[in-house]
């Protein structure tokens, strides 16, 4: 049968809000009403109703697969009038853009992706302790979300039973805590382990995937104990806290890092003493410290209590690591998730003080171990002496901050152009390994060898 065709402004009027939304793919429109019912991203498609899918399809590239359309085709029930195409498409004029509401960036960071945001520190700001809000990294999988008055955040516990609160609920009724940590980007210093070994996949991060700064919130114990869960005796049902974002990005953290009374977990709504910026997750942002930022989840919708990790991509296959000869042959399912991170240091920039060359950069180790040492060497690895580490203001239980360090090269060094090399080691004596090709892992995660800048 001949199908009906529609008017984009018919389309348009079947939005999110609307009991029967539509999408348009091509110039086909689809009826997603029962679809989005069944679909774990119902949330999402919805945003794409009233206008085209095809956007967001291209951030979710799993549905640019056959099977997807097939299943799409069930929905089918127009096309889109020939009086609104133009050269047989609909006008780019009349497609969403998701990022359009995206904040405006700091010039200074240094984009990697536009859409989304991928962007890093630049190496000078680095050697500060405190990282500014206009210039701390950004790492979005998707848009920024926006959100309004109605924002409140669930929490599930296993047995089924929920608790809601606002953001003026959780100022009002919890302490609030200030904790001063690093964020760290699983992937940061990728571009090294690319360039020394072979090819990986994903954003090419230098150093500047990472970050300190003061975080303020409440702490997650708190409200799960407020919730009715048992912060001191947790069910053996309950072994997982999985975070979900307005976004739908998701990931988890064992329950014995959640309800730690030590282990600072905040559920924060202040960076660096401001409101948090939307691109770090206002309103509300999970922060994990000592762990791989993609657990710290940004504008927290829900916490679910489970005795699973969360089953989103990035809990599942993003973040994890594999050995050198697995690439193609990785077990998604026995890998472990990424979690505590490991040692890493780096320099960040050279400057000249009082005639003198001056090496200045980080060091940081995750779980809470502190930095002891760090080690610079001017003939790549065969002598080595100690940079002068500089304390910082340390709010927390452990060692969640990072530490500056700062090396004066020898005059030798300065006049011969040496390449620098920086290793350090934390308080259980763990320290980096030389070299990328033992660590090398397709994804490009945790790339924690020496550092080495030429001068």
């Amino acid at each position: 049968p001949k199908l009906p065709k529609f008017r984009f402004s018919d389309v348009q009027q079947h939005g999110s809000k609307h009991e029967n939304p539509w999408i348009i793919r091509g110039t086909k429109v689809y009826d997603i009403t029962d679809w989005v019912a069944a679909h774990p991203g119902g949330e999402i498609i919805l945003r794409a109703a009233g206008g085209s899918v095809e956007p967001y399809w291209k951030i979710f590239k799993i549905h640019e697969k056959q099977f997807v359309y097939d299943i799409l085709e069930q929905y089918l029930i127009g096309t889109v009038d020939e009086r609104d195409l133009v050269d047989g498409k609909v006008p780019l004029e009349n497609i969403e853009d998701p990022f359009a509401t995206d904040p405006i960036r700091d010039a200074r960071l240094r984009t990697l992706t536009d859409k989304p945001c991928n962007a890093e520190t630049p190496g000078e700001v680095l050697k500060d302790y405190i990282t500014p809000n206009e210039v701390f990294y950004v790492r979005n999988h998707m848009w920024v979300p926006i959100v309004d008055d109605t924002y409140r955040l669930t929490i599930e516990l296993a047995d089924g039973s929920e608790a809601s609160y606002s953001l003026q609920d959780l100022k009002d009724k919890f302490k609030k805590y200030t904790i001063t940590s690093v964020m760290q980007c699983s992937g940061n210093r990728r571009k090294q382990m690319n360039d020394s070994v072979r090819p990986t996949n994903g954003l090419q991060w230098t150093v500047g995937g990472i970050g300190n700064a003061t975080w303020a919130g409440v702490r997650l114990r708190d409200v799960l104990a407020d919730a009715g869960f048992s912060v001191d005796d947790p069910p053996e049902d309950s072994q997982h806290a999985q975070f979900m974002g307005l976004e739908a990005y998701g990931g988890s953290i064992p329950i014995g890092k959640a309800v730690d009374a030590h282990g600072d977990v905040l559920l924060a709504y202040e960076m660096n003493g401001e409101t948090l910026p939307p691109d770090h997750g206002h309103p509300i942002r999970v922060v994990v410290p000592g762990h791989v930022a993609a657990r710290s989840v940004k504008w927290l919708s829900k916490i679910t209590i489970s005795d699973d990790e969360s089953m989103s991509q990035w809990q599942r296959k993003d973040y994890k690591c594999f050995g050198p000869n697995e690439a193609g042959k990785e077990n998604w399912a026995k890998a472990r998730s990424i979690q505590e991170m490991p040692i890493t240091s780096a320099f960040t920039s050279v400057s000249k003080i009082s005639d003198e060359l001056v090496a200045h950069g980080f060091a940081y180790s995750g779980g809470g171990r502190e930095i002891v040492r760090v080690d610079v060497s001017e003939d790549n690895g065969k002598t080595w002496k100690q940079a002068e580490l500089v304390d910082g203001d340390r709010k927390g239980h452990k060692a969640w901050a990072w530490k500056r360090w700062k090396y004066q090269i020898s005059p030798e060094g300065a006049a011969n152009g040496a390449e620098l090399v920086v290793k350090a080691t934390d308080e259980a004596y763990n320290t980096q390994p030389e070299r990328y090709d033992a660590i090398y892992n397709v994804r490009g995660n945790l790339a924690t060898a020496w550092h080495r800048v030429q001068l």
